[in-house]
């Protein structure tokens, strides 16, 4: 356990992208409210979690992270859950099927409904009002009632949260997952895209082998495993209230955990000296990330490695690079050497989307997808170089039929971007652009386990 720590004592660091609530009283019910809720997620789910996450850190299993940019109260729907679990579960299959490793599968979901912001005023036609900070803190809608902070939102989050988890466990478990509904799986509208045949292909080649263990006694009543999978939440710790009343201490070890996601991340902005977001996830014992990009240096990251995983518990860290595909190459084999020579245990992860938006001429933000792959061979051939694993993806994606990122094999254009735009922050992988890179990141994770092996040998 982590020493002179309290759920509370982030609150003596330096807080930024926190919103001003200009009604204390009501924040404070509403973080009474929910400090009295039950957990989301349970210790023991996150203990489980982090063994996974050794594994991928041991180079014995792949991290598989991905969901929505930013989760909305308005686009709330069973579908939507269901569709963007089973792209994911299509994902991992592709990269299990390949690379012959477990996916380890985490999803943005169930809790990402905080965003950071570079401004604190939006302005529109000569009217400044506080910036859109996501669904969990105010509205989208250009109104100066809507984008006041309203503390009340935290509940409505955790209560769409609790939502989408119960339907998560149940897909997860109810037979849904199950390795013979592969080919059910698949969205009508990837029909067009060409990589949608070779999961096809994938598909019939699990069927067969499944045929054959039946044949001989194995099959989803012998083996549990064959009709389920674990998955996991994750989102980024960012709006510091809401994560403290979701706090608790495990009865069993009393270990200080965030019940809000199995897995929680620090964001760009909101790690550095004397930060409170650090302060925060130093003392509980869920797996944690830090997003790496160019302007955090090897220097500045090893004391939060120090502080955030002094005990060095292999799964514990997963540091979430976020270079740009123009930088990765030059700014990543600093970082990679300095944890290598300080010997902490921790998980590569390549967040390709993030250093990749553009902004096109008809002012859509977009991000092109040759330069998403352009990002993740980078990340690969850093690793390649320096000897070390790169364990896996952080892909902001969703199951429906979007054009918001261009490009890929069914060659959404800039021109296509005002078809179905519907993200509200950041651009997303379509379902047929996330299958195409997983099949792409399969032959890399492919190669770079070939590397692997003989070194070895």
């Amino acid at each position: 356990m982590a020493t002179n720590w309290t759920p509370q004592s982030w609150t003596a660091h330096e807080a930024r992208q926190q919103p001003t609530y200009e009604d204390k009283d009501a924040l404070n019910r509403a973080t009474t409210t929910l400090s009295s809720f039950p957990p989301l997620v349970f210790a023991g789910e996150a203990r489980d979690l982090t063994g996974e996450l050794a594994k991928v850190a041991d180079g014995r299993a792949f991290l598989l992270q991905g969901g929505d940019c930013a989760e909305s109260f308005a686009e709330f729907h069973a579908n939507n859950i269901r569709d963007t679990f089973r792209v994911i579960l299509q994902m991992a299959v592709v990269l299990t099927f390949a690379s012959k490793l477990p996916t380890v599968k985490l999803g943005r979901m169930a809790g990402q409904f905080a965003k950071p912001r570079s401004t604190e005023l939006e302005e529109q036609h000569g009217v400044s009002l506080p910036s859109y900070r996501g669904d969990i803190i105010n509205d989208i809608g250009f109104e100066a009632a809507g984008r006041t902070p309203d503390p009340q939102r935290m509940v409505q989050a955790y209560n769409q949260s609790a939502a989408t988890l119960n339907l998560l466990r149940a897909f997860a478990a109810g037979g849904y997952a199950n390795l013979h509904q592969v080919h059910a799986w698949t969205h009508d509208f990837m029909g067009r895209s060409p990589w949608t045949k070779q999961y096809r292909d994938v598909a019939d080649r699990i069927g067969e082998a499944l045929d054959f263990m039946n044949a001989c006694g194995i099959n989803p009543d012998t083996v549990p495993q064959l009709k389920g999978t674990q998955f996991y939440t994750s989102h980024e710790a960012l709006l510091l209230p809401y994560e403290q009343a979701l706090t608790r201490q495990d009865s069993l070890t009393g270990q200080w955990y965030d019940t809000s996601a199995h897995f929680l991340w620090i964001g760009d902005r909101t790690r550095f000296e004397n930060s409170a977001h650090v302060e925060f996830l130093r003392g509980i014992g869920n797996p944690i990330g830090i997003k790496v990009g160019p302007s955090l240096s090897p220097d500045e990251l090893l004391p939060m490695l120090d502080l955030l995983n002094p005990a060095r518990i292999a799964g514990r860290m997963t540091l979430i690079t976020r270079y740009g595909h123009d930088k990765i190459e030059t700014g990543m084999p600093a970082i990679v050497r300095a944890v290598q020579r300080e010997g902490h245990p921790v998980i590569w992860s390549c967040d390709p989307m993030h250093g990749n938006v553009i902004k096109t001429n008809n002012g859509y933000k977009t991000r092109p997808f040759d330069r998403i792959l352009a990002e993740v061979r980078g990340f690969f051939a850093v690793h390649r170089a320096e000897g070390t694993f790169g364990g896996g993806i952080h892909v902001e994606m969703t199951g429906q039929n979007v054009t918001e990122c261009t490009g890929g094999a069914m060659d959404v254009t800039q021109m296509d971007l005002a078809d179905r735009y519907h993200t509200h922050c950041d651009p997303r992988l379509n379902a047929g652009q996330s299958l195409e890179l997983a099949f792409l990141l399969a032959e890399m994770l492919n190669a770079e386990l070939k590397d692997r092996r003989k070194v070895a040998a």
